[in-house]
């Protein structure tokens, strides 16, 4: 267990492991919102039957999951951009949606066919929805990949700040020479040179 730890800390600390963390966590959060939403409409309250209380959970869950991949994961900031990320991320969103009703409407059948009590059913629903949504958790980290370019890490932007020779590790230095003409007077010259001089 200690080493499972270990690892996933190390992974943390990479910028691609940060993202893949980052990622799991507003998923759980994501789930969990789907999940009490889901439990509240259909196994507290009886508003609906299974598939359009999967469907209006999910709906709900996809918005605190749309701006937290964007601002935590990707760090994108500033106005979202309809056609390159909203559309795009609804695309995939009603996608899994549409996943969810199928698996919900299976979950219904099954708890037919099996007379299975209500809070036996929710527990069906809510698993299958989890299922649903566990198949497609890799390969919409991957489209989100592209979808949100993350911003420039911090460091990079105060590297880029930088003039171009103290990026290279040389530091502008003055040092003033004195020199003597053929006459015998004394002049005096400023040079800029980078890095330790000669």
């Amino acid at each position: 267990m200690r080493a499972i730890v270990i690892r996933l800390w190390r992974l943390y600390h990479t910028p691609q492991g940060k993202k893949v963390v980052r990622y799991g966590m507003v998923s759980a959060v994501s789930a969990l919102v789907a999940f009490t939403t889901l439990t509240l409409v259909y196994g507290v309250f009886q508003l609906w039957t299974e598939v359009p209380s999967a469907f209006f959970s999910n709906i709900v869950a996809t918005f605190p999951n749309y701006f937290l991949n964007r601002k935590w994961v990707w760090g994108k900031s500033g106005r979202s951009h309809l056609w390159r990320e909203v559309v795009p991320f609804w695309v995939m969103s009603i996608t899994g949606i549409t996943l969810a009703l199928l698996t919900a409407s299976l979950a219904r059948h099954f708890s037919d066919a099996h007379q299975l009590g209500h809070v036996a059913r929710t527990v069906v629903i809510v698993g299958a929805n989890t299922a649903a949504f566990g198949t497609l958790w890799v390969l919409k980290f991957m489209i989100l990949n592209r979808l949100f370019r993350s911003l420039p890490d911090p460091e990079s932007d105060e590297e880029a700040d930088l003039p171009s020779n103290a990026r290279n590790g040389s530091v502008p230095t003055s040092v003033s020479e004195g020199g003597t003409a053929e006459d015998g007077s004394t002049q005096s010259a400023t040079h800029f040179v980078e890095g330790a001089p000669d």
